[in-house]
């Protein structure tokens, strides 16, 4: 009995596992997998054997035409030392792949499709001026259309070279190109051309943040081939016209330098005697010193040629300096004039002591008139006495004249170098004037 028993179990038919699910899929506890849907089937039909290396094109010898355009969003920092220019820009590149086609009525309808970049032929358009990788948000997909068109829109943040001349500053101009062209293929394989018109992209500032401290004047755009190794290639080259707006600078800069440039012309007026000139000219010269060294950092770096504006505060202190030392020459040659005459009664004042010590008569001619021949010695002190006092008047009389006269040709010196002084500072300040508006206007 225990043999056929385990007779019976071992002849057992096995059941699989394929049967089991069909079973319980004809008993409806398991059920049938949801089929995929329209935008998955279509994705899975165009990418099931495209390949991304390979230009999408039916016949090889046929260039792929790629659209390009541009929209500047603003200027994010000119930097005059390193030449660099950071811009944020609106991209697009808009091409034709004939391996992406479709018709719509097959997939419930469908005309545009997002694909990711990675699984497609993009072209390989760089930016000629490109330094730096600026920090733009990724994009990873494109949009296609069933007629094969493929749309790749993106934000890009724009390091660039470009050949800033920041002599003008504030009132300076600049011309920054972005010159875009494919890396390899020449332009039998791949061509450029506009999105847009010139004169719609030139004149679009719609999109330009114009609260900043730069104004877009334009962007026009020109196409060109350069011929390099036996081949031409495709140029787009987009030039962005910026302007400063030099009001900050203006009231900042240049104003508290005009103001302490008034003050220091008007402290001509002041007496050269007063004593207080020298004084007053040092602080306003220390004054524009201070103010200098805090105004540092708003002042553009260059390595080659300095600012119109550099040059402008290095004059100004120089003229400040040059008043000084007007000043200083002519308060030294009022102070010489006083030394001579204070000697001159120095030496009267010891003749006069000796007088009256020694009974010396300074002037003997008049004493011999004037004294009878008799007199006592009483009377002959007190003659000789007033006889020094009138010299010494006359003495001072004399001295008060000179230095009256001294004081009056100092002044005329001083209003000859202040004439001077003035001539030189109108000159600079229009010749100033002059250069910076025909930087202005070009």
């Amino acid at each position: 009995m225990l043999k056929q028993g385990k007779l019976e179990d071992t002849e057992r038919p096995t059941i699989t596992l394929k049967e089991i699910q069909r079973s319980l899929a004809w008993s409806g506890i398991i059920t049938n997998k949801p089929k995929r849907s329209a935008l998955n089937q279509l994705t899975r039909a165009l990418l099931r054997k495209y390949d991304c290396g390979v230009r999408p094109v039916q016949t090889w010898t046929s260039p792929t035409l790629i659209y390009i355009d541009l929209i500047l969003q603003s200027v994010l920092d000119v930097d005059g030392k390193t030449q660099q220019v950071t811009t944020s820009i609106w991209y697009r590149q808009i091409w034709t792949d004939e391996f992406l086609v479709w018709d719509p009525e097959e997939f419930d309808g469908i005309t545009e499709i997002s694909l990711s970049s990675d699984t497609i032929w993009v072209p390989d358009l760089i930016i000629s001026e490109f330094v730096d990788v600026g920090e733009s948000p990724a994009i990873p997909y494109v949009y296609v259309n069933s007629s094969g068109m493929v749309k790749n829109n993106k934000p890009i943040q724009v390091v660039s070279a470009c050949d800033l001349e920041m002599y003008a500053f504030p009132f300076d101009k600049h011309s920054c190109p972005l010159t875009f062209r494919s890396w390899l293929h020449s332009v039998t394989e791949v061509n450029l051309t506009l999105w847009r018109s010139a004169d719609e992209i030139a004149n679009n500032q719609k999109s330009f943040m114009d609260d900043g401290e730069w104004e877009l004047l334009s962007v026009p755009s020109r196409y060109w081939q350069v011929h390099q190794d036996e081949k031409d290639y495709a140029h787009i080259q987009f030039n962005v016209l910026i302007r400063r707006r030099p009001l900050l600078y203006v009231v900042s800069l240049v104003i508290p330098s005009i103001f302490l440039m008034v003050v220091d012309i008007i402290s001509f007026y002041l007496p050269p005697n007063s004593g207080t000139r020298i004084t007053f000219k040092t602080s306003v010269l220390l004054g524009y010193t201070v103010f200098r060294v805090n105004l540092m950092d708003e002042m553009p770096a260059t390595a080659i040629r300095t600012p119109l504006i550099g040059v402008f505060f290095a004059v100004c202190m120089a003229l400040l300096v040059l008043n000084l030392a007007i000043s200083i020459l002519v308060v030294k040659l009022l102070h010489h004039n006083e030394k001579e005459c204070g000697g001159d009664r120095e030496a009267f004042f010891q003749t006069f002591q000796r007088c009256y010590e020694f009974d010396l008569a300074p002037d003997e001619d008049l004493l011999s008139l004037s004294e009878p021949q008799e007199s006592s010695p009483q009377l002959e002190r007190l003659l000789q006495e007033v006889v020094a006092l009138r010299l010494y008047l006359q003495d001072g009389e004399r001295d008060d004249s000179a230095q009256s006269e001294w004081v009056a040709l100092c002044c005329k010196v001083d209003l000859i170098l202040f004439r001077v002084y003035l001539f030189i500072l109108v000159v600079y300040t229009s010749t100033l004037v002059i250069l910076w508006a025909s930087w202005s206007s070009i």
